[in-house]
């Protein structure tokens, strides 16, 4: 029997109508049961590219939950008719995991990230997490896989025994990867793009206030001005016209 899922449109992105206890518990659920699932944390950025990018788009469609991990995404929700909708953002909704799922004795896998904020991570979550176990860490190369190593990938995965990947290979990537490996891997897959970083310590997070008051970005942008200055222009730009279209329509 299907489950029961309450969505809202986000300029085209259907997003889970979720929260913070809701969304921990499925994901136990999914685990205990070695389920192949997977979940997309979408922001700004995501729901912006997912009208361009009919991959990522169809990747997102797919997705057994789709939590608003952006404070604006989860805004919008509000707006829209959510009175309550809070932001479940990748990074908090991974940590809260790992304490819940410590007490299980559960294992992880991290895929994703650079080797040496994969062995920082490591050691973070030990210390933080001691009742959790780390069944593996991979940091893939930037060029696509080939057919082997991909078949070598899922095979390590499965092996390793772990209930959930957590992928941080960045949007549109980790989403794509997601959905082509699903039933294929046999784990909870979930995309937190840059939590890796942020836990590491190798990515400074914005403060709690920023995050508060929808700064996140400006904070990132702040942080990586030439990288990030051309994507936040454009997709800030495009979320708050295609924003004020559906609230107008409203």
């Amino acid at each position: 029997m299907p489950e029961y899922r309450q969505r809202q449109d986000v300029i085209g992105a259907e997003i889970d109508v979720v929260y913070w206890s809701g969304a921990v518990a499925t994901l136990l659920r999914w685990a205990s049961a070695r389920e192949s699932r997977y979940v997309c944390a979408c922001n700004v950025h995501s729901v912006v590219t997912a009208q361009s990018d009919e991959r990522l788009a169809s990747a997102v469609r797919g997705a057994d939950m789709v939590v608003p991990d952006g404070a604006p995404v989860a805004w919008l929700m509000r707006k829209a008719g959510v009175a309550s909708q809070q932001r479940v953002s990748g990074p908090d909704l991974m940590w809260r995991y790992y304490a819940a799922a410590a007490v299980y004795s559960e294992s992880v896998f991290l895929l994703g990230g650079a080797p040496d904020t994969l062995e920082q991570l490591t050691a973070r979550i030990r210390a933080t997490f001691p009742g959790l176990r780390i069944a593996g860490a991979y940091s893939p190369p930037f060029r696509a896989l080939s057919a082997e190593e991909d078949e070598a990938l899922v095979r390590r995965l499965n092996e390793s025994g772990a209930t959930t990947i957590w992928v941080a290979l960045g949007c549109p990537k980790q989403e794509i990867w997601m959905a082509g490996h699903r039933d294929r891997v046999r784990s909870v897959m979930i995309g937190v793009g840059a939590a890796f970083g942020f836990h590491a310590g190798t990515v400074r997070r914005a403060p709690a206030w920023m995050q508060r008051l929808s700064l996140e970005w400006l904070h990132r942008l702040l942080s990586e001005p030439g990288r990030l200055w051309r994507r936040y222009l454009t997709t800030n730009t495009l979320f708050i016209l295609a924003a004020a279209r559906q609230l107008m329509r409203l």
